[in-house]
């Protein structure tokens, strides 16, 4: 049967073996991991590692976007308004 090992304990693992304070193979027995898969976490970590910056860039620009778009919405709402209040007092002769 296949164990399944959450996100969160392979990174740590691959921390410790990038940290280099023990072997891969103490790293691997003492959470009894094959060290094969340690060395196949910590490459596949390596190859993915600017996408964790890349992630951050485009959640701040999606961030921003949303914000720039409530703020048209609330522009447009406000002009509505306006319009709407200005019409009020004209036919109530105000």
């Amino acid at each position: 049967m296949r164990k399944n090992y959450s996100s969160e304990f392979k990174a740590k693992l691959v921390l410790e073996v990038l940290r280099g304070e023990h072997t891969l193979s103490e790293i691997a027995s003492e959470n009894e991991v094959h060290p094969n898969m340690l060395t196949r976490w910590k490459t596949e970590a390596m190859k993915n590692f600017s996408q964790l910056f890349e992630k951050e860039a485009s959640k701040t620009k999606q961030m921003q976007k949303n914000y720039e778009n409530k703020i048209d919405e609330l522009y447009k709402q406000i002009g509505k308004l306006t319009t709407q209040n200005e019409w009020m007092k004209k036919k109530s002769g105000l």
